[in-house]
């Protein structure tokens, strides 16, 4: 796949479909663009080009310690140079999960850039901000500590970015401990201190500021509950929610592949919702 230098790093992306308007997909958590490739090629089949990427610290892409804002910033701030390479900008700015907060970022951030956001699964209320910072950071933070870099590079996260770029391996090889950790504290920190907002780093009053267009699909599980959809839609002024045919179901995660067969659902709502706002 190409690679991308953006903003120092090496940034592994694909563009699914030949011509048409500009959309994204981001995945959610630190999952590299794999899982929304079927997804992405429905889309494109419908007259778009699908701008897929690996985030830093993610998939193939290079690893960062260097952010000092939340991550999900940083990821938006990096996809803006993404598609200013690629001239494809303004573009639908789509994603699920951490995804969708990186999408929101991107909105705030580069508001001009954005035709308008594709919003599903998003993240929000108390289970979620409970169990994202441990995932996401706490667990990192442990092993670091008690087994130093040697413990990192064994992990099954961080074992899969090292065999899709080996340089990874290096740089978590030759990295002090100390600052590995002092990095996730301070990206634990920033991400805790947003925790009770209405969208993790993203407060009402930045909600009710957006101005573009924007599509919601909620999620159906304890992280991704469908509330937190319904507050987003409420809060964005103008923006579209649509609801799939699913219910919230009592445990952690619905993994995204269990929502495969409403993908034709999904491209419908998305590829009609850009049709109606392109140009």
């Amino acid at each position: 796949m190409p690679i991308a230098k953006v903003r120092g790093l090496n940034i592994n992306y694909e563009v699914i479909g030949d011509d048409g308007p500009w959309a994204t997909l981001i995945t959610g958590g630190r999952r590299g663009y794999a899982e929304f490739v079927p997804l992405a090629q429905k889309i494109a089949a419908e007259g778009f080009r699908v701008l897929m990427h690996d985030r830093r610290n993610t998939g193939a892409s290079d690893i960062s310690f260097d952010g000092q804002d939340v991550e999900e910033a940083t990821w938006a701030d990096d996809l803006h140079e993404l598609l200013s390479q690629l001239d494809a900008l303004p573009a639908f700015i789509g994603g699920a999960s951490s995804g969708a907060r990186t999408a929101i970022m991107f909105g705030l951030r580069h508001p001009e850039a954005a035709s308008g956001l594709l919003l599903f699964r998003v993240t929000g209320g108390a289970f979620a901000a409970e169990r994202l910072p441990e995932n996401y950071y706490n667990q990192f933070i442990r092993m670091a500590e008690a087994g130093g870099m040697e413990a990192i590079c064994a992990n099954e996260e961080y074992g899969a970015r090292i065999a899709a770029n080996p340089a990874n391996g290096d740089k978590l090889s030759n990295m002090d401990p100390a600052d590995f950790i002092a990095a996730m504290s301070h990206w634990r920190d920033l991400f805790v201190a947003g925790k009770d907002l209405p969208v993790f780093g993203v407060s009402e009053a930045e909600l009710n500021s957006m101005k573009m267009p924007v599509v919601i699909i909620p999620g159906n599980d304890k992280v991704h509950d469908s509330t937190a959809g319904r507050i987003v839609h409420e809060m964005i002024p103008g923006s579209e929610i649509h609801r799939l045919p699913i219910e919230d179901q009592d445990q952690p995660l619905v993994p995204f592949e269990e929502w495969a067969p409403h993908e034709p659902e999904i491209t419908s709502v998305f590829t009609g919702f850009m049709n109606r706002h392109t140009g």
